[in-house]
Order: C-alpha cells, then structure tokens, then sequence
C-alpha cells in the first residue's frame, strides 16, 4: 500500500472536487511547486489511487431519465453462477454501478434507463437470461437527495496518517 502524506491527500481531495483543474492550478491549490505536485501526481496514479477523470454529466439536464436501484438474490450460490452474472451485468450499458453484497441478498445494482418501461424491459430480458435471479426488488429514485464521487478520504485515512511523518508532525517536533 503507497503511503500518503498530508500533500497527497490534499491533491486528491482538490481532484475528486474538481478533476479538469490544470496540474499547474493544482500545484497553486495546494502550495505545492509544479515539478514535485506532478511527480505526486504521477505516482498516484501509478499506484492506481487515481484510476481516472471524468465529467460529472448533469442527466436531468439532458434527457428524461429514470434511476432504479435493484437488490437482486440468485437462486444457485456457487461460483460459476456469481460469474455468469457479473460477466452479463458488466456489459449492460443501463447498469452504472453493480456491487455484490452481504446480508440475504447478493447484489445491488443502479440502473439508468429512458422511463420505467425500459427499466422493466431491461429486467425481463435479464430475467430470460437464466442468470439463476430467484428474486429482484425495485426501488425507484423520486429526487436525488446527496450525490457525491468524493469520498471522505480525511475520514477514511485519519488512523492511517497517523503513523506517518508527515510535514505536520515535523513541524510538532
């Protein structure tokens, strides 16, 4: 695992809020020069931290939609049938996220479509494919209440920064 400092952290948290910003209006961000902010920067994503950029597209902007999260239950908890399942779901363009999951049911899935009539469409052939679905359950979106691709990564690495000498624990010394 590739230990961050205080920098690090500071370059990620400005990403995930504003990934288009230019490396040089990063290095300004974060106090940091350009050439070290870069070299920071290139070995988080050679660690795979940063796996990417992207948009966030405004969808309610550009067309009617309809978003449908789906917890789904497979009749058959073997291995083969696990894969089948998630090699189909990895190729359906409506489904934006899937995640296996504990607790009596074996994924949840968020399904963009047009209306609900796609949406049931979708299901139906998914429900043709054999893919051992005992059970599914619908839960329609009415209003987005928080929406974020911004992990708390304060939060997530307080314990783990802990135990690094950063430059603030430097300066305590």
């Amino acid at each position: 695992m590739l230990k961050l400092d205080k920098r690090d952290l500071e370059i990620l948290s400005v990403l995930a809020k504003e990934g288009r910003l230019s490396k040089a209006d990063l290095a300004k961000r974060i106090n940091l020069s350009p050439s070290p902010c870069w070299k920071r920067l290139e070995r988080l994503e050679k660690a795979g931290i940063i796996e990417g950029y992207a948009a966030k597209i405004s969808l309610k902007n550009l067309a009617p939609h309809v978003t449908v999260f789906v917890t789904i239950e497979l009749e058959h908890h073997r291995t083969e049938y696990f894969q089948k399942f998630e090699h189909v779901i990895r190729d359906c363009e409506e489904v934006v996220s899937c995640w296996a999951i504990g607790g009596g049911l074996d994924y949840l899935m968020q399904i963009v479509t047009r209306d609900i009539d796609a949406y049931q469409r979708f299901i139906d052939g998914l429900l043709d494919r054999e893919l051992s679905v005992v059970r599914y359950f619908t839960y329609v979106v009415t209003k987005p209440v928080k929406q974020t691709a911004t992990p708390p990564l304060e939060h997530l690495l307080t314990g783990l920064m802990g135990t690094e000498h950063s430059e603030e624990n430097a300066e305590k010394e």
